[in-house]
């Protein structure tokens, strides 16, 4: 258990994959029976290696845990992530149908619902959104209800519909107080414009967890750098994500929320554009772009391409900044053609061709 709570809990919070890999290994060798902590070991393990975007181990692994006849709810969702991570939509598509089985219907749909909208698709996602969080309140599941709606939020947010961000947000709040929502929807709240509640909802999060490694070195610092922001303080934002900068690839694991993989490297990028340190923030970016599998389908995967583009055609590199801008409308060629980043997006595009 030592071993599978450092593959599974500890070391991913701090972005110690290696570890993850190394402890779910050791896991795995001390326990050859059937019970549910030798099923999430080979969890562990396969999430390590997709956090390592050694994704032919990931699959290999799974087949070793089907070999010996093992299961566990985590299986479905590792295997969904890979699907995605090879642009595999017919795989994607087979998990998700076979998901009912499982009982992991609702984590599934959401993952649909994030695919969705990673490729610009919001109004699928929306109604993927709903059915997942009708799916999580059938089953007595409040609190992961109460997160798709934080993250759904938080979508809407980062695609510029501000009103309807802070409606979802504000929703997940009155659903639930856990740590993770009130992260995810203060967020969200932080790209909506209601700056007021979301400080509130950040020093309500240091106040409740003052020894949380996730809170202060992740959440915070990606609040306060983000509200910095938006106050036109830039370098103050960057001063303040030093402290993230250790962990700055860690996520949880344990948790109905998975968006928080380089949310502090995303708000850096954004802090060094709001600077017109143009060459920083494409560092930033790029970061995101390299690290695929601690990512997933999060907004932000998609959204760094454009974010790449815009620091590129600010360093004067216009060639590399239409190759960034095109990857974006690319992924995003069959998207709503009402969300507001993607008009931006094209209006931008044609000013560095």
């Amino acid at each position: 258990m030592p071993h599978t709570y450092l593959s599974g809990a500890i070391y991913p919070q701090m972005g110690r994959y290696e570890g993850v890999v190394s402890e779910a290994r050791e896991a795995i060798g001390l326990k050859q029976d059937l019970s549910a902590s030798y099923s999430a070991a080979y969890a562990m393990l396969m999430q390590g290696y997709i956090e390592l975007n050694r994704l032919d181990e990931a699959k290999a692994t799974y087949r070793q845990a089907l070999e010996r006849k093992l299961y566990h709810h985590y299986y479905p969702e590792d295997l969904y992530t890979i699907a995605f991570l090879e642009n595999d939509k017919a795989g994607m598509k087979q998990i998700t149908l076979s998901a009912g089985e499982a009982g992991t219907d609702d984590t599934l749909l959401a993952n649909e619902a994030d695919t969705a909208a990673y490729f610009g698709r919001l109004r699928e996602a929306e109604e993927l959104t709903r059915r997942a969080m009708e799916s999580a309140e059938r089953a007595g599941k409040k609190e992961k209800a109460a997160s798709f709606s934080a993250t759904s939020g938080l979508r809407e947010a980062l695609f510029g519909n501000a009103g309807e961000a802070r409606r979802r947000a504000m929703l997940a709040i009155e659903q639930s107080d856990g740590v993770d929502v009130q992260y995810g929807s203060a967020l969200a709240l932080a790209y909506g414009g209601d700056a007021g509640r979301a400080h509130d909802l950040t020093e309500d999060l240091n106040k409740r967890f003052p020894e949380a490694t996730i809170v202060q070195f992740n959440y915070l610092p990606t609040l306060r750098a983000k509200l910095a922001v938006n106050r036109g303080n830039a370098s103050e934002a960057v001063e303040t994500l030093r402290v993230a900068a250790p962990y700055e690839l860690g996520r949880t694991t344990f948790s109905n929320y998975s968006w928080n993989g380089l949310y502090p490297v995303y708000v850096r990028g954004e802090a060094y554009l709001a600077a017109h340190q143009g060459s920083e923030a494409a560092a930033e970016f790029q970061k995101i772009l390299d690290h695929r599998g601690i990512v997933w389908n999060a907004p932000i995967g998609a959204l760094a391409h454009l974010q790449l583009g815009r620091a590129y055609a600010m360093a004067g590199e216009t060639v590399k900044a239409r190759v960034a801008y095109n990857d974006f409308l690319t992924l995003w060629k069959d998207a709503d053609s009402d969300i507001p980043i993607l008009k931006q997006a094209k209006a931008e595009y044609v000013k560095v061709q």
